[in-house]
């Protein structure tokens, strides 16, 4: 098996090697946030406030329609992992194949039901009409670019597995400077307003899934090699495995969108200061996340390799580094959260920048809840227990949208309501995820 840069995470010191490992993956992710972030600024800056609303509804439904994609192949990445550290390229070769196909299937589907049902999508996140056209023609645009998600996922996640997590991240650093400048482009000369937006993003994410799945057939061919017979018994585990891990981050996703429905009643001004504020909060823990992802895939090797003490110290340590990170995160959202606002839209938008403010310094104050909680996921998945992680999603998902619509139509909270209930999600499912967290851990 060619070595690609590969990182083995089953030997040497196990901070050091989590953060090299994890570095290029949240730069990756950072990066790859670049690609919404410009589209915010230059809409809110260079087109209008309800060009910004547009765009935020868009983002909300995009992220859950490809989150599904995005989780299976991190379910399968976690396979390919294990068998890496179990030091069986037969196994990966087998799985490569079969996850490949299943996947693929998948996005073809989606592309069948989401085309022709865009409307009726549109009408149940009760787009206010002002933005309905808006918003219907940059989602079908955005669309578009699914296939190319499909791709550079499913490759990134093979390389990750592999210990290679530098070269998703050449690839996604030489698309985000294509999109920021077809950015300006469209929108300023061509003035082609939210539609350019959306054209520059799916043109920069084709570039980033055609190269990545170029490099992994021109650098790691012996692994795309067909096998004289496919073990189609490994397909039912695999669409297993893969099916938990996506469906967890679709209804992570789902969550979202059902609470993006409900911030759209509240009008145009709640729903502008809410897309900025989740591009800024999303930004905030993206690095925990990213880290997380890491150690699932480190959970992995491991486990291949039957090294259970190393399992246990690398969790140790990362909870540890994901808790200090998030805590240092939130001190600095709190001091600097206007100065944040303002980056995506002008000053004298102050009732948006109010709204925003009071948005982030609750959610800020509990980043500690979601990075813990994001190692959980980590953890389940990577000890292939995916469904673990699906329930603790439910259970922050469910309870953020459970209390927001219980609260946020029918009490004087109104909005608050929505924002308060996301830290009561998290801190609820780590409670959970704390309970069962040490069963788990004798069972490996």
């Amino acid at each position: 098996m060619e070595r690609m840069n590969n990182r083995k995470l089953t030997e040497g010191p196990i901070l050091r090697n989590l953060m090299l490992f994890a570095l290029p993956m949240m730069a990756g992710n950072l990066l790859q946030q670049i690609y919404n972030i410009v589209d915010t600024i230059i809409v809110g800056r260079f087109i209008s406030s309800d060009a910004l609303a547009a765009v935020g509804s868009s983002y909300t439904l995009m992220i859950f329609l490809t989150s599904l994609i995005i989780g299976l192949c991190m379910g399968s990445g976690a396979l390919f992992s294990k068998s890496f550290g179990a030091g069986k390229p037969d196994d990966i070769r087998q799985d490569i194949r079969l996850s490949f196909m299943f996947i693929g299937s998948v996005t073809v589907i989606l592309y069948m039901t989401v085309f022709p049902g865009t409307d009726f999508i549109l009408r149940l996140l009760s787009i206010p009409d002002e933005i309905y056209i808006m918003t219907r023609g940059y989602v079908r645009i955005i669309f578009v670019g699914i296939v190319f998600t499909f791709l550079y996922n499913f490759f990134a996640y093979l390389l990750r597995s592999l210990g290679n997590s530098t070269a998703p991240l050449v690839f996604l650093a030489i698309a985000s400077g294509i999109n920021v400048l077809l950015d300006l482009y469209f929108v300023l000369e061509l003035k082609w307003g939210v539609s350019g937006t959306a054209a520059a993003t799916v043109i920069s994410q084709a570039f980033a899934g055609l190269g990545v799945t170029l490099y992994v057939i021109f650098r790691n061919g012996s692994l795309l090699k067909m096998q004289a017979k496919t073990e189609w018994s490994r397909l039912g585990f695999i669409i297993k495995n893969d099916i938990f891990t996506g469906l967890q981050q679709s209804v992570m996703n789902l969550g979202i969108l059902m609470i993006q429905s409900l911030v759209n009643s509240f009008g145009t001004t709640i729903m502008a200061a809410f897309t900025v504020a989740v591009k800024i909060d999303t930004l905030a823990y993206m690095p925990a996340q990213e880290f997380a992802n890491a150690y699932s895939l480190y959970i992995s090797q491991n486990l291949g390799a039957g090294k259970k003490e190393r399992i246990r110290k690398g969790t140790e340590i990362s909870v540890a580094v994901s808790a200090a990170f998030c805590m240092a995160v939130s001190v600095i959202i709190w001091l600097f959260t206007r100065q944040l606002m303002e980056i995506f839209v002008d000053a004298d938008e102050t009732a948006i920048i109010l709204e925003g403010i009071k948005y982030l310094r609750i959610e800020g104050s509990f980043y500690f809840g979601i990075g813990i909680l994001f190692l959980f996921y980590g953890y389940y998945r990577g000890i292939q227990c995916a469904e673990m992680s699906l329930v603790l999603t439910v259970i922050s998902l469910g309870t953020r949208v459970v209390l927001s619509y219980l609260l946020a139509p029918h009490t004087w909270l109104g909005v608050y309501a929505i924002w308060w209930s996301i830290p009561v999600g998290w801190i609820l499912a780590d409670t959970v995820g704390t309970v069962f967290f040490r069963k788990f851990l004798n069972r490996i």
